[in-house]
């Protein structure tokens, strides 16, 4: 329980601006699609940077399919590669909307009522504290996001790639978006190196003239989608390792990436790194952890609206 000068976080918890409270009944509704039902983000931005990243996975998925493994001169190699990339094609896309589509654990609005805190019990002494942006009481450890207008609990950052924050209740499916990604970059780049081994010393059309040898595109045609392709899956895998990678120390570590950044001194008892990964990706420890349809119980995470204040 946080201890400070009760007067003055009462005094701003029992009279919140009449801003603040004109901006919760304006913005009730603003991260909610079928009429309520479904958490979305209504940011412009963010709407931009998802609809360029499933044109990237088309992109790929096109370069792939028809442009090496369908016209390709082995087609046990082409149905295997095939599988398992549009296999990871699958788990990837399914991340990134379970990443979008999940609530990260946003607080609710503009509870900080009288009543509200009336209910709370505090003893003497003891105090909560309110988001001026959001009128909302502010549990431990959560920040409030300019984007989504709502404080997330253990908020680690807004990503504009799958329009939403990444917090207590959607990490996991950032996490595995980020792993996914990855591997369909490299195993791209790999078979852009074969492809160009196998086929660059040869007549591309008259390689294998049935299956029109190594490509159905013309030599330079072919040449240009897969250096793209090559382009995009280096930038890709590279950027998707490191956000994994921070992702991971950020769990291991128990402090998010905003704790982090504003260097924060731990108020909470921090979790061991394997009791960290358990209550991001479930317990116990299991195949789901790589799914995208399993959602984690969070066995042993505070109560979602019990506040450690």
């Amino acid at each position: 329980m946080r201890v400070g000068d009760s007067n003055v976080a009462s005094a701003a918890v029992m009279r919140p601006s009449r801003r603040s409270q004109c901006e919760v009944s304006e913005l009730d509704d603003m991260n909610t699609c079928m009429s309520g039902r479904v958490w979305c983000v209504r940011d412009i931005c963010g709407i931009v940077c998802v609809v360029f990243t499933y044109g990237l996975v088309l992109y790929a998925e096109f370069v792939v399919l028809f442009v090496m493994l369908i016209p390709g001169p082995y087609p046990i190699y082409g149905w295997i590669n095939g599988i398992i990339f549009n296999i990871f094609v699958f788990l990837a896309l399914a991340s990134h909307a379970k990443a979008m589509f999940t609530d990260p654990g946003a607080v609710p609005r503009g509870n900080a009522t009288q009543e509200t805190i009336e209910k709370m019990g505090l003893k003497a002494g003891e105090v909560v504290f309110k988001c001026p942006k959001c009128c909302s009481i502010k549990p431990e450890r959560a920040h409030h996001c300019s984007v989504c207008q709502r404080c997330i609990k253990k908020m680690d950052h807004h990503c504009p790639w799958v329009n939403n924050c990444v917090g207590e209740s959607n990490q996991k499916f950032f996490v595995l978006f980020t792993i996914y990604i990855c591997a369909i970059s490299i195993h791209a780049i790999i078979m852009v190196i074969y492809h160009f081994v196998t086929c660059v010393d040869k007549d591309w059309k008259e390689f294998l003239p049935r299956l029109a040898g190594c490509s159905g595109f013309s030599p330079p045609a072919t040449a240009i989608f897969l250096i793209f392709l090559v382009l995009e899956g280096l930038l890709f895998s590279l950027f998707t390792a490191i956000m994994f990678g921070t992702q991971l120390q950020a769990i291991c570590s128990d402090e998010t990436g905003i704790e982090q950044l504003k260097k924060e001194q731990p108020t909470w008892q921090r979790n061991s790194y394997w009791r960290s990964l358990k209550e991001v990706f479930g317990h116990p420890v299991s195949i789901l952890w790589f799914s995208p349809f399993h959602q984690p119980n969070h066995t042993g995470k505070h109560q979602p609206y019990q506040y450690a204040v």
